[in-house]
């Protein structure tokens, strides 16, 4: 039967190769003499060719033992290469990462996150896609993305969790609102006000926080529109006289026409939360870590502990998404 060419033989042959004796590459390899001659015979039978010249005094590298070992050098670092790649991407040091966000998670803990991630994990590759949060969500689930920072509630199953702070949102008016000027404004005010919101498929928690802050003071609210997008959302501000909702992380003057203000009596909250699937790579683990030890800024009333998932088991994995959900 063909003897098969395996990595071991590569190595024998390097060892007698550097060695220039049996006896010596024997005791490197940790093996016996006559094994070692007996394996680099058969490495010899299978290629067809003789490497080495053997004498009473010494081993000399044949002129195709001299081509063979230029090659072999290369295997065998390709090899030890191809090991420190799966180890490092088996330990989320390695491989790519895609994390979506909106823009609060942007300004208040991916950025402190990414500057840690760049540290601790260098081989890690990123990308990064902002949006809204319902998309984001969406995309997590379909996994075009792998984690999303957003504004989130306990999002469905099977997908994964963590409270990593809180935002606050403000109201957005034109510069000739009569609010323009003021600094914040109770929540009650807005029962007199026409509001243009995100549609809650667009923007779920914020749509939510919303209607919550409104049941709490006891006011109706008159959405005069709802809108796909922060773009249109200022259009329709502009168009309507009316007041939208922003994170308090913008600047409180979004445009030259746009100015915003504080929300007060109740402040409406949203979450910012890490959404990831339950068969989550490596690469997920890495960017939490990085994450929970960036010490991202704090939020008024303080974030939860962010938990960090561990690689499981498909069991276990199924059993972690239903106790997390």
């Amino acid at each position: 039967m063909e003897t098969k060419l395996e990595l071991r033989h590569l190595v024998y042959f390097l060892a007698v190769a550097d060695e220039r004796h049996f006896g010596r590459a024997a005791a490197k390899l940790f093996i016996g003499q006559p094994a070692l001659s007996q394996q680099l015979q058969r490495l010899e039978r299978h290629l067809g060719v003789e490497l080495l010249a053997r004498t009473s005094h010494d081993v000399r590298l044949t002129p195709a033992g001299h081509a063979f070992r230029a090659e072999a050098e290369q295997v065998l670092e390709h090899a030890r290469r191809a090991v420190d790649t799966a180890r490092e991407a088996a330990s989320g040091r390695a491989g790519k990462i895609t994390i979506g966000f909106n823009f609060a998670a942007g300004q208040q803990v991916l950025r402190p996150a990414l500057r840690r991630l760049s540290t601790d994990f260098p081989g890690l590759s990123t990308t990064l896609w902002e949006g809204l949060s319902g998309p984001q969500l969406s995309a997590v689930s379909d996994g075009k993305i792998d984690v999303a920072l957003v504004y989130s509630g306990i999002p469905p199953r099977p997908l994964l969790t963590s409270q990593v702070s809180t935002g606050s949102l403000a109201a957005m008016v034109t510069r000739h609102h009569p609010w323009a000027g003021r600094e914040e404004v109770a929540f009650r005010e807005l029962a007199d006000q026409p509001i243009v919101l995100l549609r809650r498929e667009r923007s779920p928690a914020m749509y939510d926080a919303v209607f919550a802050a409104a049941e709490r003071c006891g006011i109706p609210l008159t959405v005069a529109a709802e809108v796909e997008d922060a773009g249109s959302t200022a259009v329709m501000v502009e168009a309507l006289q009316a007041v939208a909702f922003i994170s308090d992380a913008r600047p409180r003057r979004p445009t030259e026409d746009l100015v915003a203000m504080r929300i007060v009596d109740p402040v409406p909250r949203v979450d910012v939360r890490a959404v990831w699937r339950p068969d989550f790579q490596p690469a997920v683990t890495a960017f939490l870590t990085s994450l929970k030890a960036a010490d991202p800024i704090p939020s008024p009333l303080g974030g939860r502990p962010l938990r960090i998932p561990v690689q499981q088991t498909d069991g276990a994995r199924r059993a972690k998404g239903r106790s997390a959900s």
